[in-house]
């Protein structure tokens, strides 16, 4: 390996230091303390000139073992950021323009005892706005992203991380380096490249197989025997194979039938069960040349992506069969989870994902304008039970055609599949996102006499080249062109639908920031929601971290800065007006602190009355449209601090919106929504049986402790996988049984309890805008701090009902059972679980707690 330091310089030689790889220059500069951190106030307009120059990365190595004894010398990069030329002892063995793909240059003839290697880089910048210049058949747009995301132009013509030009969530920190393991390889005979295991199951002999696909580097200039043996001692199967392996590129594709005799156990999704993998030992034994030995763990799933007609409406079903059993996918999307990929280890996937996974997620969707994220992610959803939807990295823009292009997307394309298939959570490929949409809705504003131009190079990149590559390479998974889509139908319509937004077919991407989103009646009635959201600022601790005093206002040039998206600051302030009191406090920072908090319980509120649209549109038809089977909402982390879509903040605090979707998420739900005057509540259940419940309907009076009055409806059976109506009740007559109680003067709250423990949260539906409550008192919150064993113990306290209870430790590292509730009850017990050693003390002296009232 060739991993660790190296030498780094400017293209003029001024600047010159080490250089960790894999690593990138921006992480170099800072651990040299050349610069600061780059997240820091506006450092991301200031340090342009990093991404302006051309650096070169290099170092010099010892052969450890003797030439003359290897019929092959390879160099490998397992990934290169992007735009470089590979010198050898001054010879030029190749050339990179590719991040996704994996490089390896022969250098059997050129290595010697000693050696130097040099990564040549060219500014990503200069690149893309050269390839765009040689482009001169016609324009390939957008040129450049809105002025208010400080980003630079032409990322479309560069096959590299897309936000890394920046995002309407993200900075620009277009990077170079090498970004990921870098080795010499020696071998005689053959080399194995890529080993991956693909489940399947024929139902018709009930068998389960396994295919082992392995691909060799065959150097030998004749064809070579040997025995495979494949053993799975869990599952009672062992297999011997007689083998040829050819010179060239070698493949050999072997299908195991397990034991039938043994039990297999399936891997399931988080939440229908758990996530067994069996080991795997594969051993090479060739004529010539050394025994190879491959241990791996096999999983067993199927995976069936269907559309197909439903009664009573027009166009498909889309929804996901697992091991044969429909599932609701619950979840949301994955952005880069930093803008230095070096920055990114395994600690951080398994905060973020395991805070998914105890959100009650189920599925996320690893968005097509980020990287193929590395092993280790993959490796933690596989465990977590959280399925996967893998975009090809294209993102809202449309791509060249020409030669070159297609060979770099096809050897990429190629490579991520080997790498990525054996993994079970991934459960669908798809070729881009919003490309279809941007199309159809005419985005970039094509006259109409060019449109075939862009759809016959859409078709050639995404259909003629990706789905051909992955439906080749891999027939265990489903393949979706782009998203939103109407899949079969966007496939009859010549792959651009003429509305790939359609409820009646494949999924949707749904925002609206100006209608009231307390109004289930705006959103989709659609078979499945990929992406909606709305935004809100992290917590103060989280910025404070990269600011300073002058910038702790709403209104501030770094509040402005570090909003990329179009009028976003404004538009949370019109969402807030819809059933809140802005803050008028004349201290600043409190005015700041308060606007972060409304900022926050508007997203959950938003994200919640949507989530739950769409969670008890499941088992119904109305109006043609309906049986919604997944909700993902956009976006579950951050790349930086800044106001954003995210549930997660960077860092991997919970925002009050990733301890509602924990609620929302739940597998046993009551969800309620009002349509004309009349309250109905569903029943939404993920459980695999049938029960019998009692729903608890409850009616507070704002201004009292005791609830007014509680409805108990016994026996309510509430069906396996479904959602159905469970009460109904007009409102006027709920608030008159509970002694003329009005609608601003009182909050409903119900949950569902049944045998054995099991029981849904408590959730509440508002009669009235908070900001008409009648009786609502300020607070006085206290709470007392406890440890238990590894985790502490806060006792809260009231003295009125308190609406959005947020309890907040800065920036103490963990997650509470809860937050951002309702407190309907004198006394409340919440559990803090630290990720980091904390104590008492130290979480006495962070504590804030916040309720609607504090906000003045």
């Amino acid at each position: 390996s060739l991993r660790g330091s190296w030498r780094l310089r400017s293209a003029n030689g001024s600047v010159a230091l080490r250089g960790d790889v894999p690593g990138c220059v921006h992480s170099a500069l800072r651990r040299a303390g050349l610069i600061q951190d780059p997240y820091y106030r506006f450092n991301d307009v200031m340090y342009r000139w990093i991404s302006l120059d051309n650096w070169t990365y290099s170092r010099t190595f010892k052969t450890p073992f003797d030439v003359r004894k290897w019929q092959k010398v390879n160099l490998v990069f397992e990934g290169v950021d992007t735009v470089a030329e590979i010198l050898i002892n001054n010879i030029t063995i190749g050339r990179t323009d590719n991040m996704f793909n994996r490089y390896g240059f022969d250098i059997t003839r050129i290595i010697k005892e000693v050696n130097f290697v040099e990564v040549r880089f060219l500014s990503a910048i200069s690149y893309a706005a050269e390839q765009s210049r040689c482009h001169k058949g016609y324009r390939v747009p957008p040129a450049c992203p809105p002025p208010v995301q400080k980003g630079e132009c032409h990322v479309n013509f560069i096959r590299k991380e897309q936000c890394s030009f920046s995002w309407d969530w993200g900075p620009s920190f277009p990077t170079q380096g090498i970004w990921k393991d870098v080795r010499i390889e020696a071998y005689n005979h053959y080399h194995l490249t890529y080993f991956t295991l693909t489940p399947f199951f024929d139902k018709s002999a009930q068998q389960w197989s396994l295919q082992i696909e392995s691909i060799f580097d065959v150097v030998s200039s004749k064809q070579i025997s040997g025995l495979v043996t494949v053993s799975i001692p869990k599952l009672q199967t062992q297999r011997t194979f007689s083998v040829k392996l050819q010179p060239g590129e070698g493949s050999i594709v072997l299908l195991v039938n397990i034991n039938k005799s043994a039990t297999v156990e399936a891997w399931w999704p988080n939440g229908h069960g758990k996530q067994i993998g069996y080991n795997v030992a594969t051993v090479f034994t060739m004529e010539a040349g050394h025994k190879v030995e491959k241990f791996s763990k096999a999983y067993f799933r199927t995976i069936e992506l269907v559309q197909e007609p439903i009664s009573g409406s027009p166009g498909l079903s889309f929804y996901f069969r697992i091991n044969g059993r429909p599932i609701f996918m619950k979840g949301s999307n994955w952005i880069p989870a930093d803008s230095f990929q070096d920055r990114v280890n395994s600690d951080i996937y398994r905060l973020l994902l395991k805070s998914a996974a105890d959100a009650n997620m189920n599925v996320l969707r690893v968005w097509g304008g980020g990287v193929y994220e590395q092993d280790e992610f993959y490796d933690i959803c596989d465990e977590l039970g959280i399925m996967i939807w893998q975009d090809f990295m294209f993102a809202c823009a449309l791509y060249p055609t020409d030669q070159n292009y297609l060979e770099s997307v096809r050897a990429e394309v190629t490579h991520q599949v080997r790498r990525l298939k054996s993994h079970p959570s991934i459960i669908l490929w798809s070729g881009n996102n919003e490309n279809e949409a941007a199309i159809a809705s005419n985005w970039f504003s094509i006259p109409h006499a060019d449109r075939e131009v862009y759809i016959r190079d859409y078709v050639m990149l995404y259909v003629k080249n990706i789905q051909e590559i992955v439906l080749s390479e891999d027939k265990s998974r489903p393949f979706i062109v782009s998203s939103p889509t109407n899949g079969l139908e966007s496939a009859k319509e010549g792959w651009i639908s003429q509305n790939p937004y359609d409820t009646h077919y494949g999924d949707t991407h749904f925002y609206d920031y100006d209608s009231d989103c307390w109004d289930w009646t705006h959103y989709p009635k659609t078979r499945f929601a990929s992406e909606y959201g709305f935004q809100s600022w992290p917590s103060f601790s989280t910025l404070e971290k990269v600011s300073s005093a002058e910038d702790w206002s709403y209104t501030s040039n770094f509040s402005l800065h570090r909003q990329h998206h179009k009028n976003g600051n404004d538009e949370m302030i019109q969402q807030i007006e819809h059933h809140f009191k802005l803050p008028q406090s004349t201290d600043p920072v409190k005015k700041f602190k308060d606007m972060i908090y409304l900022t926050q319980v508007m997203q959950a509120q938003c994200v919640k009355a949507e989530t739950e649209f769409y969670r008890f549109s499941r088992s119904e038809i109305i109006k043609g449209e309906g049986h919604t089977m997944g909700a993902l909402y956009w976006q579950l982390n951050d790349i930086w601090q800044a106001p954003s879509w995210a549930s997660l903040e960077y860092g991997g605090k919970w925002k009050l919106l990733h301890y509602f979707a924990q609620n929302f998420f739940a597998p046993l739900l009551p969800v309620a929504y009002e349509d004309g005057g009349v309250l109905f509540i569903y029943g939404v259940s993920d459980l695999h049986t049938d029960h019998q419940l009692t729903l608890r309907v409850n009616v507070h009076a704002w201004s009292s402790l005791e609830p007014l009055c509680t409805f108990l409806e016994n026996n309510v059976t509430v069906k396996a996988q479904s959602a159905r109506p469970i009460y109904k009740q007009p409102v006027s007559d709920l608030l008159w049984r509970c002694g003329n109680c009005t609608r601003t003067g009182c909050v409903v709250t119900f949950d569902l309890v049944g045998q054995g423990g099991l029981r849904s949260p408590t959730n509440h539906h508002f009669l009235s805008s908070l900001k008409d409550a009648v009786g609502l008192e300020k607070t006085q919150l206290s709470a007392s701090i406890s440890q238990q064993d590894s985790i502490y113990i806060f006792d809260l306290q009231t003295t009125a009902v308190a609406p959005f209870v947020s309890l907040d430790v800065g920036s103490i590292k963990g997650r509470f059972n809860e937050n951002g509730f309702l407190m309907t009850e004198k006394r409340k017990v919440v559990v803090f679980q630290p990720w980091e050693p904390t104590t008492v003390e130290q979480l006495e002296k962070s504590l804030s707690l916040t309720s609607l009232t504090d906000v003045t």
